[in-house]
């Protein structure tokens, strides 16, 4: 489970928020899941920027594409990585049940330019028309950006922006930490017990919390801690849930160092 190493120092990273099963209720989890990282940067002191953003009629999020600048920070939100459950009472829902419904967080170390070098002569880049929700209010000129990288198969599209410029480069800062990131996947399937104790890889496949908004509790299933403040943390107080995972994290290497000493 452990976000170390070099990249514990990195200064910048990629979040992609997924709304998962559950529909619109997904979607609205999708949006408070983003709002309390961006609360939690704002107490940090971190800058936070959307790159791309598939909003909902309901004001949630289909996907959301964030990127975060500040000391440290992917040594604490490399621990988001994976599965996000919630389970509440939908505004939506005339008896008072409660729904479950879920998200997926993926966490990429945005790399440095001297790490990874995308030449033009790497990708091939696609310009388009953007278009609004359904298909209206298409642009009138030439602004989206779609780039395919050649050695990967990895595409990357852009069009929150008018200008094609500015499209570029935020295309070509998500295609350099994705292409980065299956970089790093594979030297991780190299090193089968290294990647076992990884949760920052960006496996969406794995449930690492739950958010039960009757009981206001917040349960980490990958250390089994259990916290009932719940509308504190989704207030952007997240620290509290980051300390427990780096606490563990430690002990736990802790322990490893002391078993090879014996």
């Amino acid at each position: 489970m452990t976000v170390g190493g070099e990249d514990a120092t990195r200064t910048r990273c990629v979040m992609e928020i997924r709304a998962g099963t559950g529909g619109d209720e997904a979607a609205l989890f999708a949006r408070d899941l983003y709002e309390m990282y961006k609360r939690h940067s704002e107490i940090k002191g971190w800058k936070v920027e959307i790159m791309e953003a598939s909003p909902t009629e309901l004001g949630g999020f289909k996907e959301i594409t964030l990127t975060f600048e500040g000391d440290g920070v992917f040594r604490e939100l490399g621990y988001e990585s994976g599965g996000h459950r919630v389970q509440r009472v939908p505004d939506t829902e005339t008896k008072g049940r409660v729904h479950t419904s879920a998200a997926t967080v993926a966490v990429l170390p945005e790399p440095e330019d001297v790490e990874i070098n995308i030449k033009p002569d790497d990708y091939r880049k696609d310009i388009f028309h953007a278009s609004g929700p359904g298909g209206q209010h298409v642009n009138k000129t030439a602004s989206a950006v779609r780039l395919t990288h050649y050695e990967t198969g990895i595409v990357v599209s852009m069009q929150d922006e008018k200008s094609q410029h500015k499209n570029l480069a935020k295309a070509l800062r998500i295609l350099q930490a994705r292409v980065y990131e299956l970089f790093r996947q594979q030297e991780h399937e190299k090193r089968a017990n290294e990647r076992q104790s990884l949760i920052g890889s960006g496996d969406r496949s794995q449930r690492i919390r739950t958010y039960n908004f009757p009981e206001n509790r917040l349960t980490d299933h990958r250390i089994n801690a259990t916290l009932y403040k719940l509308d504190q943390i989704l207030a952007g107080n997240l620290q509290m849930v980051s300390d427990l995972l780096i606490d563990h994290d430690r002990n736990q290497l802790r322990e490893s160092m002391g078993s090879l000493d014996d």
